[in-house]
């Protein structure tokens, strides 16, 4: 079974403040033109997305030049909707994070800088979270100095509580990219 773990794409989705609208235009229909098309302008970081360590980091990779491995890996999700504030230490669990991608359930919440510090030391591949933005600029810094990607505005988390799963969310091969929207996806180990 595989989850959608995207938001849509369209003019009403919401944006991080000074973000540049999402505007799609009619391009072509079929009964003018033989075929239908739109025309998309929106920012990189619009909708389910990777910030990719040029995002944040001076002469940081691009999100074309990060390996294809960091957008896929075995998952895990941490239900914290339960706090206040930012996203402390002592609400994860102290083990079990590395080379998983690691979402975070949180009702929107932000990372503290202490637990993004805690997972790039405990080898986390990548993390990620329902909310429009994973944590502060140092939170960013942290986890994209040691190169590992941050996926925001995650959607049915939820469904994924205490299931295993393989997360993949590849990104649009754009040159230069400091991230790109992403069809995130959960594919579940079993049925169940």
């Amino acid at each position: 079974m595989i989850i959608d773990l995207s938001i849509p794409i369209s003019e009403e989705t919401p944006l991080y403040p000074d973000d540049p609208p999402v505007n799609i235009k009619l391009w072509a229909v079929i009964d003018r033109d033989g075929y239908y098309m739109n025309v998309i302008k929106m920012g990189e970081h619009t909708g389910t997305h990777v910030d990719a360590p040029a995002h944040f980091i001076a002469e940081g990779k691009t999100v074309d030049e990060l390996p294809l491995e960091k957008f896929v890996g075995e998952g895990l999700v941490l239900d914290v909707r339960g706090g206040e504030g930012e996203v402390k230490l002592e609400e994860i669990p102290d083990s079990g994070y590395f080379d998983r991608v690691v979402l975070f359930l949180t009702n929107g919440r932000e990372l503290s800088p202490e637990v993004a510090l805690f997972l790039v030391a405990e080898g986390a591949k990548a993390v990620g979270i329902d909310a429009m933005s994973i944590g502060d600029e140092a939170v960013h810094k942290i986890l994209l100095s040691a190169e590992v990607p941050i996926f925001e505005n995650l959607a049915n988390l939820e469904e994924l509580l205490e299931k295993e799963f393989t997360f993949i969310a590849f990104p649009l091969k754009i040159e230069g990219g400091s991230g790109s929207p992403v069809r995130a996806v959960a594919m579940l180990h079993s049925d169940d």
